[in-house]
């Protein structure tokens, strides 16, 4: 893997997470419609595309072969086997954006924020809830795409991610669509006032009051 961390990024990398289900892909898809300073990094994945769904904008669709060649070549900052299909997040992607002074958001489970935080300590984790266990459950059901046995795989899944949200710096319960995008909204917007985010952007500012301390 190459040394992702050689140097400070300029922009924030945030990392949200949460169980199939708890509506985390609307809650980021509305985040970053709202927000033009952030950007949602295009993992990879050998699934067939569904419907709609574009190559370079949805997900980067690559052959198992090609993907498989690319993690040997270290050029994924993190990647996992989900359901017998592979998903990952090219290095370079990530680390373009936040040279650049972007931010970026990347949605990915729990393995794969480990393998982030290697990296990029300073990844900001935010977990999505559902209100409860049963509420998970009917909204997977209420899908109508799914069988009896993959809504029961899908939610040990759930319990199994579930379990990791210790991991995580901030919990937002998706109860109520738009107090949940909020409560995102409020999070990235603290994490920017940070004097680590703010000292190099507002240097013609501070540097002369430096200078007469």
């Amino acid at each position: 893997m190459n040394d992702l961390s050689r140097s400070e990024p300029a922009g924030l990398l945030f990392i949200v997470s949460a169980p199939s289900g708890a509506g985390k892909t609307s809650l980021v898809k509305a985040l970053v419609e709202r927000d033009p300073g952030l950007a949602l990094s295009v993992s990879c994945t050998t699934r067939p595309a569904r419907e709609g769904e574009q190559d370079g904008v949805h997900y980067h669709f690559l052959d198992r072969e090609r993907f498989e060649r690319e993690i040997g070549e270290g050029a994924f900052l993190e990647h996992a086997e989900v359901f017998g299909n592979l998903y990952g997040t090219r290095a370079a992607d990530v680390r373009r954006c936040l040279d650049a002074g972007q931010d970026v958001l990347l949605e990915i489970d729990w393995q794969g924020a480990r393998q982030v935080r290697e990296h990029f300590p300073e990844a900001i984790g935010l977990f999505v809830l559902p209100p409860s266990i049963e509420e998970l459950e009917r909204r997977l059901r209420g899908r109508g795409t799914d069988s009896d046995d993959v809504i029961a795989r899908r939610m040990a899944q759930a319990r199994d991610e579930l379990a990791h949200f210790a991991e995580y710096s901030y919990l937002v319960v998706n109860d109520c669509f738009e107090t949940a995008l909020a409560a995102l909204a409020a999070i990235v917007t603290a994490e920017r006032q940070r004097l680590a985010y703010q000292r190099p952007r507002l240097a013609t500012l501070l540097d002369p009051i430096e200078s007469t301390i």
